[in-house]
C-alpha cells in the first residue's frame, strides 16, 4: 500500500485526488493540506511514501515547501502538481528535491502511474515537461562538469532525466542493466552528487 499525502488549496482538486487514490487499490491517502505551512508543521510526523505537492500554494510555495520538507523526510518522494510548464519552475522544483513534475490536466490514470513510478524510484513527467527538461541539454556545456563525462555517460543522464528506469536504459542502447549501473556510478562520482535528482539538479549548473 502506498500511503499518500496530498498539498493542494483549490478543495475540489485536494478531494478529487483524495477520492482517486483513495478509490485505488494499492494505493491510500494518509493526509491532505490546503497550505504549505499546515504540511510544513504535520507532514513530518507523517512521512508518506508519496506527496503531490501544488506549487502555486498561498503562504509559502510549494517550491520552497518541498525544499524544507526533503530534510525532514528524506524518504519521502514529491511529485510537483501545477498548471504552470515554465522552464524556472521546473528547474527549482527539481533543484529543492522533487522527483517529478506533472500538469494538472493529467489523466487520472497517469496520476496513479506517476505515483506508482516515483515510489519504485523513477521520476514521472508529462510529456511536456519532459521535453522541455531533454532541451536544456541541447544546448552548450548545459551542465556543470558536463566536459568529465564520455558521450556514452552523458546520453545516459539524458534518459535518466527524462526517467527511464535502469532496464529500459539497458534496452535503449542494448547494453547489460549492470554497465548501466556502472555508468551511473561514474556519472555520480564526476558530478559529485548522490542520487538522480541531483544529477538532474545539476542542469545548467543549478
Amino acid at each position: 500500500m502506498i500511503r499518500v499525502v496530498i498539498i493542494e488549496d483549490i478543495k475540489e482538486i485536494r478531494e478529487g485526488l483524495q477520492m482517486l487514490i483513495d478509490g485505488s487499490d494499492g494505493y491510500t491517502c494518509i493526509q491532505t493540506f490546503a497550505n504549505g505551512e499546515e504540511a510544513l508543521e504535520k507532514l513530518p510526523q507523517l512521512c508518506p511514501d508519496v506527496a503531490l505537492m501544488d506549487i502555486n500554494l498561498p503562504g509559502i510555495s510549494g517550491i520552497d515547501a518541498v525544499r524544507i520538507l526533503k530534510t525532514k523526510c528524506i524518504h519521502t518522494q514529491f511529485i510537483m502538481s501545477t498548471v504552470y510548464e515554465d522552464d524556472e519552475s521546473i528547474f527549482e522544483s527539481l533543484k529543492a528535491g522533487a522527483s517529478g513534475y506533472l500538469l494538472k490536466k493529467t489523466a487520472p490514470v497517469k496520476i496513479l502511474d506517476a505515483i506508482t513510478e516515483v515510489y519504485q524510484g523513477g521520476s514521472p513527467m508529462s510529456g511536456q515537461i519532459a521535453r522541455k527538461v531533454i532541451a536544456t541539454f541541447h544546448q552548450k556545456d548545459p551542465i556543470e562538469g558536463s566536459e568529465l563525462l564520455t558521450d556514452r555517460e552523458k546520453e545516459i543522464l539524458k534518459s535518466l532525466a527524462k526517467g527511464l528506469r535502469y532496464k529500459e536504459i539497458a534496452s535503449e542502447f542494448n547494453i547489460k542493466l549492470e554497465t548501466v549501473r556502472s555508468h551511473v556510478r561514474n556519472i555520480y562520482e564526476k558530478l559529485q552528487v548522490q542520487s538522480r535528482t541531483e544529477a538532474i539538479n545539476r542542469i545548467r549548473g543549478k
